[in-house]
């Protein structure tokens, strides 16, 4: 298999040559586009001590509230930041003080959140670290478009469904 040129040099080639490509602009505002970082992946995963083609990922944890995904979620990330992997977590409740504190329970606004943390989880990953993301994330289409945010820019998204039956949910969670 041909190892693939750097992606960094290959878009800042084709922003040399092209201007921006379409896709990094905003949808909503003309005057906003993307900003290019100065440090690619390949130069942080040197900093970072890993191999050639270092990629961040995020690893989303859905299931159940009350499934044990944010537990399991923050007990991996324990396990790699002793092992030297950068890493963070993104739990569902957290980000509802927050980024998505405007949100409520509909299935418009459910879907508006997981676009949300999708995106930030993406942010993450492709700085190099892995990211874990815990939400309920209920509906499949939205998981969907958080695998697709990840891939549109080559960057591995793995989903890991915490299966635990609703009597025990109920038992663990006081909401």
């Amino acid at each position: 298999m041909e190892k693939e040129p750097p992606r960094t040099l290959a878009f800042l080639q084709h922003i040399a040559r092209y201007g921006v490509p379409r896709k990094h602009y905003s949808t909503g505002a003309t005057n906003v586009t993307y900003q290019q970082h100065k440090t690619g992946r390949e130069e942080r995963a040197a900093v970072l001590g890993k191999h050639d083609g270092f990629r961040g990922c995020t690893i989303w944890f859905t299931g159940l509230s009350g499934a044990g995904k944010t537990t399991i979620a923050f007990a991996v990330e324990k396990i790699l930041t002793q092992m030297g992997i950068p890493c963070c977590g993104l739990d569902g409740d957290n980000v509802r003080h927050g980024l998505c504190k405007n949100l409520g329970f509909s299935k418009e606004e459910r879907s508006e959140n997981i676009r949300r943390v999708a995106e930030v989880s993406k942010l993450f990953a492709d700085q190099g670290l892995v990211c874990l993301a815990s939400f309920i994330s209920p509906f499949r289409v939205d998981r969907e478009e958080a695998r697709k945010i990840h891939e549109n820019d080559n960057l591995g998204f793995f989903e890991v469904y915490v299966s635990t039956s609703l009597q025990e949910c109920e038992k663990r969670d006081p909401k």
